[in-house]
């Protein structure tokens, strides 16, 4: 039994459920009482909890991160400390992890890849515009939404778990997506989160990583000594525009690699406003520099295990090239005497001269040559069915279905694309064309987006043109917004066409947004008694504030209004009223007997309440009101000047003047 299921923390955070594991903490499905909404808390393990240290850096890099606010990060709300217990808050999200979406998905398209990984930099760029690195981007720690949003998870963590730069268990456990400068134990910085997000592009684009290996350790070397293969050696309707970014991203010389996420957004969004766009370089630009530099070590903070093994596969590697480079070098081969060379000469042009009659005289008994090339057929609009039953394709080539896509020129269930194209030779056996069959025209179903706000209503209309290649417009202008009693400003009340409406390529989607409740205009108020404008307030749906103030108007007058009358506002609005309360004492009005009105609102959560006021110490007043009359009003009268008023409801003081200023009557 997890022994912090039902716990509460900081008598605030109820821990419901455990949802994840990683190598550092622990995360539960929480309920913030406070707040009354649910959270995801991430628990430090014990043994990292116990080192003083660590918590306070941990701490200190939790409380930066707490303020990054960005929709492509996940938001942090609290950092604290529960007994021996450290914690951070954070939103919950209702989604998985790119990881997981991709298991699911299968190969992603390049549109999808370009989404997700814009959204990725776009995140990036705001930690590192705050001076935040992040150092373990992967799958792993990105999550997608239900809308086809994505967020960057695990600031903290990974800010932190990297702290002291070197090889650790830690980070072999990323090491798939670890820059070359984290393998060996250099200084990173915003360069390094670049190269990370690039393997993460890369992996999306082939649907593999660009390196793999038996070990953490022989993956880590590749980083640092090979280049991968080119996205579209693998995946040849990758453009070659998106190719290029992901390769400069993953650039292992840093003055080749993109300098900042901000440069790279800049490609990623000059590629999807124009596919066309010649990029300023080249693949063989971004290839490293070819150096005579010897065989480096890993620099370490000390010995470690993760970081000698790196050591020693690397020197292992060395010594096998040296024996390499050894074994082929140009040698003086021992010297033969003149008869073993004449022997060894004569034998070999008897041999050759004995295998070209022994090949004429096979060959010749064969009554016509063997075909070894064979021309590709056109199998585009035919199913595959009809392709494989043609002469020109069975026992000759063999078709592979790559994947089912949308298309506009095939009806369904017909191929659509084939490669090697139609026309081309190939020669030998097995060969093999691959195909993708037509699922027809490209459709999707019209989303339910009604009260959701129009920023992520239409967020989810791009994803959802990007992921079927729908080409959607989207039309939220001013003219589609409406006046709603029931929907909240700046949500959808509907769209064009309803939910559930099949969608094809080029439709148009409007989306009708509500301006919030119709407006109320403010009443004139001005030269009102008080209780007569505070009427006119409720009836208008209106709250209201008074303050008094010294005039020459009878004492409960309304003077001033803010907002002026004939303003239109909201319902609820808040009115202030300036109300007169007399003359200013020491005025020729001041003589003679004074008043002074008491104003308190009644509780309105009891239906009576008792009220009592005294006046200089002796009770004046004592009666049981009904609280629905909304505000007590007392007159009290004395000698002009100041007196000690004091008003209880249900015997709690709610109003203490010391020097209440009795104005002279008018």
């Amino acid at each position: 039994m997890d022994p912090y299921i039902g716990k509460m923390l900081d008598n605030r955070y109820e821990i419901l459920e455990r949802i994840g594991t990683g190598g550092m903490a622990v995360v539960y499905k929480a309920k913030c009482h406070r707040l009354n909404r649910l959270v995801a808390i991430k628990i430090l393990k014990s043994d990292l909890a116990q080192d003083e240290d660590f918590r306070r850096r941990f701490n200190a890099e939790s409380q930066a991160v707490a303020q990054l606010s960005h929709p492509n990060i996940v938001s942090v709300y609290d950092v604290s400390r529960g007994g021996d217990t450290e914690y951070i808050v954070m939103e919950l999200i209702d989604g998985i992890t790119l990881k997981q979406y991709m298991e699911k998905r299968g190969q992603l398209n390049w549109r999808e890849s370009l989404h997700f990984i814009t959204q990725i930099m776009r995140g990036l760029s705001h930690a590192h515009s705050r001076g935040i690195v992040h150092r373990d981007i992967k799958p792993q720690n990105v999550m997608v939404l239900r809308d086809g949003s994505v967020k960057v998870a695990d600031f903290g963590i990974a800010c932190l778990e990297n702290a002291a730069q070197t090889l650790t268990q830690e980070a072999l456990g990323s090491v798939h997506y670890i820059s070359p400068e984290q393998a060996r134990g250099d200084r990173t910085d915003a360069r390094s989160d670049v190269y990370s997000a690039g393997v993460v592009f890369y992996e999306m684009l082939t649907g593999r990583l660009p390196f793999e290996g038996d070990s953490a350790v022989s993956v880590a070397i590749q980083h640092l000594s090979s280049i991968p293969l080119a996205p579209r050696e693998i995946k040849p309707d990758i453009p070659e525009q998106l190719e290029l970014i992901c390769m400069k991203a993953m650039a292992p010389d840093l003055d080749k690699r993109y300098p900042s996420a901000d440069a790279m957004i800049a490609d990623l969004e000059s590629f999807r406003k124009n596919p066309d766009v010649s990029m300023d370089f080249q693949l063989e630009d971004l290839r490293p520099d070819e150096t005579d530099e010897p065989t480096r070590m890993l620099r370490t903070a000390g010995p470690h295990p993760a970081s000698s093994a790196v050591r020693s596969a690397r020197e292992r590697e060395t010594k096998r090239e040296r024996r390499r480079d050894d074994y082929y070098d140009d040698e003086p081969a021992p010297r033969a005497s003149g008869k073993r060379i004449a022997l060894i000469s004569g034998v070999t042009i008897v041999a050759v001269v004995a295998l070209f009659f022994l090949f004429r005289a096979v060959f010749s008994s064969f009554g016509t040559p063997v075909q070894t090339e064979f021309e590709v057929p056109n199998l585009l609009g035919q199913t595959l069915e009809e392709a494989e039953a043609r002469e020109d394709i069975a026992g000759i080539f063999q078709i592979v279905v790559d994947r089912e896509e949308p298309s506009e020129d095939y009806g369904a269930g017909e191929i659509s694309w084939q490669d090697p194209s139609a026309g081309d030779r190939k020669k030998g056996d097995n060969l093999v064309i691959h195909v993708r069959v037509s699922t027809g025209i490209a459709t999707a179903e019209m989303p339910d987006l009604t009260e959701r706000d129009v920023r992520e209503a239409r967020t989810e209309l791009e994803s959802l043109s990007e992921r079927y290649g729908l080409e959607l417009v989207i039309d939220d202008s001013v003219e589609l917004q409406e006046i709603s009693e029931e929907v909240e400003q700046g949500c959808v009340i509907r769209t064009e066409p309803a939910a559930g409406t099949t969608l094809e390529k080029g439709d148009t989607v409007r989306l009708i947004v509500s301006k919030g409740p119709q407006p109320v205009t403010v009443p004139p108020l001005t030269e009102l008694d008080m209780e007569v404008a505070i009427q006119m307030l409720n009836i208008a749906e209106l709250e209201y504030t008074v303050r008094d103030e010294y005039s020459d108007r009878p004492i409960g007058e309304v003077i001033r209004q803010t907002p002026e009358a004939g303003t239109e506002v909201a319902k609820g609005t808040e009115v202030e009223l300036t109300v007169s309360k007399g003359a200013e004492p020491g005025s020729s009005e001041s003589d003679g007997p004074g008043t002074y009105t008491v104003n308190i609102p009644l509780p309105t959560d009891r239906d009576l309440v008792e009220v009592q006021v005294y006046l200089d110490g002796n009770s004046i007043y004592q009666d049981v009101l009904d609280s629905a009359q909304g505000n007590f009003f007392y007159e009290l009268e004395a000698t002009v000047g100041p007196h000690h008023v004091q008003v209880y409801l249900d015997g709690e003081l709610t109003l203490d003047e010391q020097q209440a200023s009795f104005e002279a009557m008018g």
